[in-house]
């Protein structure tokens, strides 16, 4: 292929000979076509020879909506406009790539374009991708599908050789669009419902439902109302240390003829159930002669599988903490940014057959690159001239092994693994996550690793003590991560027929312990393996290669949980909140508890599956989604009683008006004896137990985030118990009624506010006034009362930032905060971080973290003083701040 020149695309770039477009799914593909095919031109956006355009889209460029009579908007749902199941769906562009539709419209337009190739992932989703481009551009030429497993120049080739037809591509297309259209119905249908369901009372508490996030809330759910209604119960083990002739070695008592039970998962083999058992072993082994006898043998370990995006995920966030979004946008930096790692949002952990030849490449670079990677990358080159014939190829132990390469495991994207380029300039976080990729990618080529066994079995008196002793015999592929021929844990030598003593023996005091918690790692795992919480054969096979969600979907959806406050992150723990165990009691209440479980996903892919195999039509499963949305929907809007079926709780705080017991209800904590009564939901935000035990302790509690308006905006309050007059008609012996602080109060004919006995943060910067807590605020203690002579201020939530009061000491103090990572735009919703900084005349604004300049770049302009128009549109939201410029730098 002639070398590729960059040109910008004119007029004249349109021939009259009739041409192909060729559409991938991704700018990379496009690339390794155009360069399989050769004697292409590149444009900005395309390449381009006598035969063929090759161009591609980033990813899904279109999304499917209602048509816009049915499009409600948020804050106005209600039953009366539900269900929604539009006769058609529309399509709209996702703002993101827009420009990028743009391009492949113009090209799909051009007179000379006679035919189509989708050259999209062979999959699913990579159908659906170029029937929404063909059906947006209203494309009329004829097309043919290019499957590729592989992206090999001689696999590209051949899949040209072999293009599918259209029709042949039909029944995929037909469950692609089933898949994304049932997906919308559910969704959108389910979350109205449950919304409208919930806001029946007031407000607006949105309740988002969906067929993959719902059911992996249930998972997290179902585990902690495990850990919550766990009963701990107390049991002893024996532990004795025996004295041999070469040394002292631990035992521990267990009972040899024990079997498991699956009913009793806390019955163990080394478990007692009375202290007074454990204490009658103790006495009857105390400093007496006991028999051994020991079997030893070989075992080995093979090194774990290749990486797929999701035990990638699983394992950065065991080793580092990584979140699963965090790790997939480092994969898909190392990818698409410095190409140094194959694309990585793949289920698949095998390799192509025909990439033995790219494997010894990229073992060789390796070998030539990096000091780090280049004995182990050597030592697969060179093998052990076990298999001659390999070894006379060069391949060493890159040799065909239907553990690595398998063309029957792979379905979009193959396993991820690191490419021929060296890595340049990576972050740490970069360099860890390369670094697991490439030790993994090592070690699979490695034989397996070697171990001795060793387990003895002590007898003293009757009672049975085990002693479980392994060493690395030869360390295989554990030499890649640092291990050498070394005791793990290596016994002390016992002799053939010698007698041992006890001497130390104890009977230890335990308590069994609740299920774990789910983490990220864990969590994945559970999304991945959820087929087998699906008990019908047929879709549990399914599910089997499938899970809940794809393994370029699933961080998203932990994300999402997370965003709606439906759990929360504490250290790597993932913990439901009162708002997620809501929502199945509500589910459950309904009777709509296929939402809750994965045999939903289960029914849908067995069901998509007979549509890809043309056993089932389109229209039927179509039509069964809309019935299923209809029962659901009928189901929210008949339910009349006041309350939900559940599991509630009494509280431990007493009720502040009479001290009666509060319990709560499906929609409210109420007192059993009095009137007073409050909502579980104020402003659409779910209580936590802890919060609303505050809150009848001391009356307020605040500030608190997630609510939201009518309308659906959110915002933060201080909530407070206010005192009702005993005659108050509204509130008939409620004695108190829950009302917002939002610390917004701009009455100049209220009193000044009295500080004495509160402790000052720091020094006004515009009058050298102290400055205090108040409420929802800071505010100077001059800017207070009808002869206030200072205005300023600021709020305790700027932008759903939580501003603390260390943060404003350090404003005070040093002219900025610490760097705050959790502001949200009011206008695009997006996250950003940045400084609070002082500026000219005590204003406070944002101060953005200045960017490392790339390699060979010009020093930035210098800033201009004061705000952007940005910085000064996002830093003034009501009910917190009037600043409005960043300090200057």
């Amino acid at each position: 292929m002639a070398k590729a020149t960059t040109k910008t695309a004119s007029k004249s770039t349109a021939g009259s000979t009739p041409k192909t477009l060729i559409i991938a799914e991704k700018p990379s593909v496009a690339s390794d076509i155009a360069k399989a095919l050769g004697g292409f031109t590149k444009y900005d956006d395309y390449f381009e020879n006598e035969q063929y355009v090759v161009s591609s889209a980033v990813g899904h460029l279109l999304e499917i909506a209602a048509p816009e009579e049915y499009d409600v908007k948020r804050g106005k749902w209600s039953f009366a406009n539900l269900p929604v199941v539009p006769p058609h769906f529309d399509l709209r562009p996702i703002v993101k790539t827009e420009s990028r539709l743009k391009v492949l419209q113009k090209l799909i337009k051009r007179k000379d374009i006679a035919a189509l190739v989708n050259a999209c992932d062979a999959g699913r989703e990579g159908e659906l991708i170029f029937r929404l481009i063909a059906q947006h551009a209203k494309a009329s030429q004829p097309i043919k599908r290019l499957w590729l497993q592989s992206m090999t120049p001689n696999a590209i080739r051949e899949g040209f050789s072999a293009l599918r037809s259209d029709a042949d591509m039909q029944p995929l297309a037909d469950a692609a669009r089933c898949r994304s259209e049932a997906d919308w119905l559910v969704g959108i249908n389910g979350t109205r419902a449950m919304t409208a369901f919930n806001s029946k009372s007031g407000g607006f508490f949105l309740t988002t439902v969906g067929r993959v996030q719902t059911p992996t809330l249930s998972i997290v759910v179902e585990r902690e109302e495990l850990i919550r209604k766990f009963i701990s119960k107390d049991y002893w083990e024996v532990k004795a240390d025996f004295l041999a002739s070469a040394g002292v070695y631990e035992g521990r008592w267990f009972d040899p003829k024990f079997k498991k039970d699956a009913a009793e998962p806390d019955l163990r083999e080394n478990r007692l159930w009375s202290e007074a058992a454990a204490n009658s072993i103790v006495a009857a082994c105390r400093n007496k002669k006991a028999s051994v006898r020991e079997e030893a043998k070989p075992a080995t370990q093979l090194a774990p599988q290749l990486f797929d995006l999701t035990s990638l995920q699983r394992e950065a966030n065991a080793r580092f903490g990584f979140s699963a979004k965090n790790t997939l946008g480092l994969a898909q930096a190392l990818y698409e940014r410095h190409k140094v790692l194959t694309y990585p949002r793949t289920d698949s952990r095998a390799l192509p057959e025909d990439y033995l030849d790219t494997v010894k490449q990229t073992v060789e670079n390796l070998a030539a690159n990096s000091n780090e990677y280049r004995p182990h990358a050597n030592a697969i080159l060179k093998g052990d001239g076990k298999d001659s014939a390999a070894k006379t190829k060069g391949y060493g132990w890159i040799k065909p092994n239907k553990r690595i390469f398998d063309n029957s495991k792979i379905s979009d994207h193959f396993a991820i693994i690191p490419t021929l380029e060296s890595p340049k300039s990576l972050s740490e976080p970069e360099q860890k996550l390369y670094d697991l990729v490439v030790r993994r990618f090592l070690a699979v080529f490695f034989p397996a690793a070697e171990f001795r066994v060793t387990t003895r079995i002590t007898e003293c008196s009757g009672h049975h003590f085990k002693t479980e002793g392994r060493v690395l015999v030869h360390p295989g592929w554990l030499a890649v991560y640092g291990r050498s021929n070394q005791a793990d844990d290596e016994l002390v030598a016992v002799q053939e027929n010698e007698t041992v003593q006890s001497d130390t023996i104890e009977a230890l005091a335990l308590k069994t312990k609740p299920p774990a918690r789910y983490s990220e790692a864990t969590l994945l795992s559970a999304m991945e393996s959820a087929g087998k919480w699906v008990d019908d054969d047929d879709m549990r096979e399914a599910m089997a290669e499938k899970g809940l969600g794809t393994p370029a979907t699933r961080a998203a959806i932990i994300e999402g949980l997370l965003a709606e406050k439906y759990m929360v992150r504490e250290a790597r723990e993932l913990i439901p909140t009162a708002k997620a165990f809501q929502l199945m009691t509500l589910l459950r209440g309904l009777d709509v508890e296929e939402l809750t479980r994965p045999d939903l996903t289960g029914n849908w892919e067995n069901k998509l599956s007979l549509i890809e195999q043309g056993k089932m039509k389109r229209d039927a499963f179509m039509q069964e989604i809309a019935q299923m949305t209809q029962r659901i929907v009928k189901r929210a809007k008949e339910y009349d009683s006041d309350t939900i079926p559940g599991d509630y709780a009494t509280l431990t705080t007493p009720c502040p008006h009479c001290k009666g017991s509060v319990k709560e209800n499906y929609r409210r904590f109420a007192c059993e004896k009095c009137g007073f009564t409050i909502s579980k939901t104020p402003g659409g935000r779910a209580f936590e137990y802890d919060e609303v035990e505050t809150l009848l302790r001391d009356k307020t509690i605040g500030p608190l985030q997630g609510f939201r308006s009518k309308i659906g905006r959110p915002f933060a309050a201080i909530i407070q118990l206010t005192e009702i007059p005993e005659d108050d008609k509204d509130y008939p012996n409620a004695g108190f009624k829950l009302e917002f602080d939002f610390g917004n109060t701009e009455d100049d004919d209220a009193e000044a506010i009295d500080f004495t006995g509160r402790t000052a943060l720091g020094v006004c910067p515009k009058c050298s006034g102290a400055v205090y807590e108040d409420g929802m605020r800071y505010v100077c203690e001059r800017n207070t009362g009808p002869s206030k002579t200072c205005d300023f201020k600021t709020g305790k939530v700027v932008l759903q930032q939580e501003i603390s009061t260390e943060q404003v000491q350090k404003l005070l103090t040093s002219g900025k905060t610490d760097l705050l990572t959790n502001f949200k735009s009011n206008r695009t919703g997006r996250g950003f971080k940045a400084y609070l900084a002082l500026g000219e005349g005590g204003k406070i604004g944002f101060e953005f973290e200045a960017k490392a300049p790339k390699a060979g770049a010009a020093p930035p302009a210098k800033k201009r003083s004061g705000a952007s128009a940005a910085a000064k549109a996002e830093v003034k939201p009501k009910r917190v701040s009037k600043a409005k410029s960043p300090a200057k730098t």
